[in-house]
């Protein structure tokens, strides 16, 4: 499917009027995120944890739950908290670890189940490994909202739960002492964007501050505003899972990047030793593409504990240890991952007609598809369908989205023939019987079609043209506008009629690209690269000596202590 980049409409003189004190380049930015006011934009350009951070006890259930907390803590109770594997879920239950240690209660365990052996969710099994060390309240962090029957049976065996969730409730609540969920429909919590971090964040918050207004003795030695210092976690999380840069969520991750680029974490600062990152530095960019991963490949490759330890521990020698384990497990996640899709370049040209790809090996780490799925979307253009084989036994697969058809719609049109599946409108997970599974080409392309929108050539809005000759001043600016991420995208530039002097693939495996281009009647070159891309994947595939606009981004890259301004290519045309 072609694109044709357009620059995005500029405001109108009255809009520019409202944001006259500042410069045209930094309006055009504003406006392009629909800032039109100049007290929005103060807003936007100067977060202010006191005024953005909604007040907790707005989140429905909150007071049940942390009355029911504070009681525990007073009685001394054995709590438990069960939180999910991904970077959200474990940075959630270092979270509640550090805040409850802080507080003296050290009678909790906290538990992740494995993502291979066990599986997500809320498991009845744990329940009763948990009763029987004396638990007697759990307490569930980004997991829990549709595991009604494991409440259900906690609950009869005496043993409390709290919910703390954020993913979308099904038709029933559970039945537990306390839901508390952004997604709640009865819930009109001013943000629904929190992680499963953000919203363990609001239950410490709510827990101490009714602590101290209870004059509680465990509080009294807190001081006023330290949980600030768990926002490393949340920032971290939020980033990792996604969620969407705005409202509260950009305040938590803008205060949380400065807690962790000061953070005395002895796996924060082992982490940037081993990747050569500069913890002072540190951006939404190292998170999303070298922490995270990290974290996410203690529970691909094996246990999400490693991960968990990590984030928890004050030993130096034991973070380094911890470090190198994370750092082993992420390199065998990218050698499986790059095997899987060697493996899949060979069978894709097998069926050219096809509209999604399906393949699948009972081999295959289901864990590791999402992330093969999303480099074969960039390869060939297709969404992309893939299958294996769980510890439990069970076929689990991952989808990845071309954008023309909305995944989860995809898997509703055919629900009758797969099992679980969920997601949003570009990626999703499915799984499906042994008797469906070597249907499931013809299955899922029935359902690509019912739901796929016609489209011809797709327009790409681009922020503004590129002033070739004044990077560092434009570079500038847009720090103003950081953290970026979802619902905060980075700006994307036309730099137009570029000359191009040289390129060449780079990286281990030859897989990312690198121009070097220049413009007419300049004498400095600029790097342009684009990550997991060969150059004949562009619309116009560059050539030595032609002249192209590059559609990009600006970044600046502090690879191996070297500071430069370079371009991260979307396309060339």
């Amino acid at each position: 499917m072609a694109s044709r980049y357009i620059l995005r409409k500029q405001p109108s003189n009255s809009i520019r009027e409202k944001l006259s004190t500042y410069d045209t380049f930094t309006q055009d930015l504003l406006f392009g995120r629909g800032i039109t006011t100049s007290k929005h934009a103060e807003d936007f350009f100067n977060p202010a944890y006191d005024d953005d951070a909604y007040d907790p006890f707005l989140l429905v259930d909150m007071e049940k739950a942390v009355n029911r907390i504070a009681s525990a803590v007073d009685k001394k109770e054995n709590i438990a908290f069960y939180t999910d594997f991904d970077a959200d879920g474990i940075s959630a239950g270092a979270l509640l670890h550090d805040a409850f240690t802080k507080i003296g209660h050290t009678k909790f365990t906290n538990y992740i189940p494995h993502r291979d052996s066990e599986g997500y969710g809320f498991h009845k099994k744990v329940v009763d490994i948990l009763e029987e060390k004396g638990v007697t309240l759990i307490v569930t962090a980004d997991v829990g909202i549709t595991d009604c029957e494991t409440v259900t049976y906690a609950k009869a065996k005496g043993v409390d739960v709290i919910i703390t969730d954020h993913h979308v409730p099904g038709g029933t609540i559970p039945e537990a002492i306390a839901v508390i969920n952004p997604q709640r429909l009865d819930d009109f919590y001013p943000s629904v964007h929190l992680s499963g971090s953000g919203v363990a964040f609001k239950l410490i918050q709510a827990l101490y501050q009714h602590a101290r207004s209870e004059k509680r003795e465990w509080i009294q030695n807190v001081p006023e505003g330290w949980e600030k210092w768990l926002l490393d976690l949340v920032a971290i999380a939020t980033i990792a899972d996604m969620m969407p840069l705005v409202e509260e969520n950009r305040s938590l991750v803008h205060y949380g990047l400065l807690v962790l680029r000061k953070s005395r974490r002895p796996g924060i600062g082992a982490l940037c030793k081993k990747l050569r990152l500069t913890q002072r530095f540190l951006s939404e960019d190292d998170i999303g593409f070298s922490i995270a991963p990290r974290i996410n490949a203690s529970s691909r490759m094996g246990s999400p504990e490693t991960a968990f330890e990590l984030l928890t521990t004050s030993d130096t020698g034991r973070a380094a240890d911890l470090v190198s384990q994370l750092e082993s497990l992420n390199n065998k996640r990218k050698g499986q991952v790059a095997r899987v899709v060697r493996e899949l370049n060979k069978k894709i040209p097998e069926y050219p007609e096809h509209k999604v790809i399906v393949v699948g090996n009972p081999n295959w780490n289901p864990a590791l598809l999402g992330l093969a799925a999303s480099s074969l979307v960039d390869m060939h253009g297709k969404t992309v369908c893939l299958w294996g084989r769980e510890g439990t036994g069970n076929i689990k697969g991952s989808c990845r989205g071309n954008g023309e058809a909305h995944i989860v719609e995809m898997f509703r049109a055919v629900a009758d023939k797969l099992g679980q599946f969920g997601g949003h409108e570009h990626a999703g997970g499915f799984s499906v019987t042994y008797d469906d599974v070597h249907s499931l080409p013809s299955i899922l392309e029935a359902g690509f079609k019912k739901v796929a929108l016609e489209k011809g050539e797709e327009e790409v809005l681009a922020d503004a043209e590129l002033d070739y000759g004044n990077l560092q001043d434009t570079h500038r600016t847009l720090t103003r506008f950081e953290p970026f991420g979802v619902g905060n995208p980075k700006p994307v530039f036309l730099c137009r009629d570029v000359h191009v002097h040289s390129i060449r693939q780079f990286g281990k495996e030859a897989n990312h690209t690198e121009i070097i281009v220049a413009k007419e009647g300049r004498r400095e070159n600029v790097r342009a690269v684009a990550f997991f891309r060969q150059a004949s994947s562009f619309t116009n595939e560059p050539k030595i000596g032609v002249t192209v606009t590059i559609v990009c981004t600006l970044e600046l890259s502090r690879f191996a202590g070297r500071t430069r301004l370079e371009l991260r290519i979307v396309d060339i045309v």
